[in-house]
């Protein structure tokens, strides 16, 4: 399914397995391939048929300090903001918790070209984007 990319088998399947958390009242955690009855209410709620959960931090998934994942992370969320989207803080987390978890930003309306370029732009292997099935994907960056 991936075979095309340069990111580690074992990455990948890291990426798969991780829980997207979304921080909102109530909250609810996305996962790649399964549908999402809360983004489908949040879609409709926004009136938006896409969104992209993404992060900034670790580039190419390499550990990076915090304070500078907190800089590349207000980069990113100033970047949305530009976009005029509506944007839910959230928390990737691998279950292992052997990796820490990574803060992102759940942003309702992104397109998946406008979320390949603010991926690639903040350097990440991978975004999971949805569509209006409201069905999560792992879209590879590299």
């Amino acid at each position: 399914m991936f075979s095309a990319s340069i990111i580690d088998p074992h990455t990948i399947q890291a990426y798969t397995e991780t829980a997207y958390r979304v921080h909102r009242e109530p909250g609810f955690t996305l996962r790649v391939g399964e549908a999402s009855d809360e983004l489908l209410a949040v879609h409709s709620r926004q009136g938006v048929d896409c969104s992209a959960y993404l992060t900034a931090w670790n580039p190419f998934s390499r550990p990076t300090d915090e304070a500078a994942n907190a800089v590349r992370q207000a980069e990113l969320l100033d970047a949305l903001s530009r976009l005029g989207l509506v944007c839910l803080p959230g928390l990737g987390r691998h279950p292992s918790n052997e990796w820490p978890g990574e803060d992102s930003v759940l942003a309702l309306g992104l397109d998946l070209d406008e979320a390949r370029a603010l991926g690639a732009r903040f350097e990440q292997n991978a975004l999971v984007w949805s569509g209006a099935d409201a069905v999560p994907q792992l879209i590879l960056l590299r």
